[in-house]
């Protein structure tokens, strides 16, 4: 996913400021794609420059009131194009499976006590998505919308579910390893 279209994703659901689109992609949208304010913004004036969004007029001109943004047809059509284009999955980038081979060569040190700690934020964020899920989709709440954004969702609890069960697994891996490549403590 590209943050252009998570924007677009976010402001055909509700037109927004850019103020209140960081705080939706902390609070929901950063579950799965993440960006900083200054990211938001900066992409807010190219989709802007773009003819994809565009400011709504405001009621009362005021200097320093905040913009606020709505799709443009072409924003929407970009968006359906990119929804609809084949895209190959993505291999995981993730720097603790490269370090997990690394120390099949330079040793463990240090690890053990980074995975616990992994575990332990798995953990938590799995807890959250089921919070979520409890909250957000009561049974008989079935709409289109409301069954692909759960189906968004059930992935992100499926992926820490995952984890968790992974880095279970390879903390046992880790107490069976050789004396001399454990970690004391």
């Amino acid at each position: 996913m590209s943050l252009p279209h998570a924007i677009l994703t976010a402001l055909l659901e509700k037109p927004s400021s850019g103020l209140e689109l960081t705080r939706r992609f902390d609070k929901s949208i950063g579950y799965f794609w993440s960006a900083t304010h200054q990211q938001i913004y900066r992409e807010l004036g190219r989709l802007e420059a773009g003819g994809l969004i565009r400011t709504l007029p405001a009621a009362q001109p005021a200097r320093g009131q905040k913009k606020s943004y709505e799709v443009l047809p072409a924003g929407r059509a970009e968006l359906a194009r990119w929804t609809a284009a084949a895209q190959d999955p993505r291999s995981p980038r993730d720097p603790l499976l490269l370090r997990l081979r690394a120390a099949a060569v330079v040793g463990t040190a240090g690890l053990e006590a980074d995975l616990r700690r992994h575990l332990e934020l798995h953990r938590r964020q799995l807890a959250e998505y089921r919070e979520i899920e409890e909250r957000d989709f009561p049974p008989g709440r079935d709409t289109p919308g409301d069954r692909l954004r759960h189906l968004v969702l059930r992935a992100g609890i499926d992926l820490e579910t995952f984890w968790t069960r992974w880095l279970a697994s390879a903390l046992t891996e880790f107490a069976e390893l050789p004396g001399e490549k454990r970690e004391e403590g």
